[in-house]
């Protein structure tokens, strides 16, 4: 299987109008986008994901849309296999309290996808 250590090579944006949230890796090629209800993956000319969209995010990730200011710190990564995509998300909020963990794993009939494997750090 392809693997992708893109640890350090991330960013992100949060659109609190549309709720969408954007991951994607600095220097990779946007090729194609394989779309689902919620979720867009991009890949690049290698077939590696290296930006994910998620629409209804503080649905999905269950926390309020002004929440997103107070993250600091995500990591996602991104499997491939046997034509199901595994995106695994992991991030800290931060607030005058604590610091706490959070994530969400979405996963997704992926046909025609060839395997692979992405970890970023953002």
């Amino acid at each position: 299987m392809k693997y992708l250590d893109a640890r350090g090579k991330g960013e992100w944006d949060y659109d609190v109008k549309n709720d969408i949230l954007l991951f994607k890796i600095k220097g990779r090629k946007y090729v194609k986008s394989v779309e689902f209800n919620d979720l867009v993956l991009d890949l690049d000319n290698e077939d590696f994901v290296t930006g994910i969209q998620i629409f209804d995010a503080s649905e999905i990730l269950k926390i309020d849309k002004h929440s997103f200011k107070n993250i600091h710190h995500w990591e996602f990564h991104v499997k491939i296999e046997n034509e199901i995509a595994r995106v695994q998300l992991m991030f800290d909020i931060l607030n005058a309290k604590m610091k706490e963990r959070r994530g969400q794993d979405l996963i997704r009939e992926s046909p025609g996808l060839n395997d692979s494997e992405v970890v970023c750090v953002v």
